[in-house]
């Protein structure tokens, strides 16, 4: 059974940058397309990024698309997302999730989820 563990998040100001990884156990996560989502306070779960299996494939929210990027490494079983120019409005905590389906927006369809790692990005 695949597990999903996040790391990387923090407390930053405005401008910065942050990385974070998405380790994955329990399975080869080549077989998985894979995303992350995030959830603000107050707020549903939103769509960040997505990747296919093999990384020929990227999507992006338009909120984040230019500031943004997804990533993977399928022998380290990790994924990782890289966010630059961060603004308030992208405090959140950041969730990365995987399907056996194919890359997607949706997160109804991913079935496996980490527990999240906190994004704080101060004015």
């Amino acid at each position: 059974q695949l597990q999903l563990v996040e790391s990387g998040g923090g407390l930053v100001q405005a401008g910065d940058s942050l990385s974070a990884s998405c380790s994955a156990s329990g399975r080869d996560i080549h077989d998985y397309s894979m995303a992350w989502f995030r959830q603000a306070p107050g707020r549903e779960r939103e769509f960040v990024a997505a990747i296919s299996r093999w990384a020929n494939s990227k999507i992006y929210a338009d909120s984040v698309k230019s500031r943004f990027a997804i990533s993977r490494n399928n022998p380290k079983n990790t994924m990782y997302l890289q966010m630059t120019s961060l603004e308030p409005e992208d405090t959140a905590v950041y969730y990365c999730a995987a399907t056996l389906r194919g890359v997607s927006r949706e997160l109804g369809q991913y079935n496996v989820w980490g527990q999240g790692t906190q994004v704080t990005v101060s004015a």
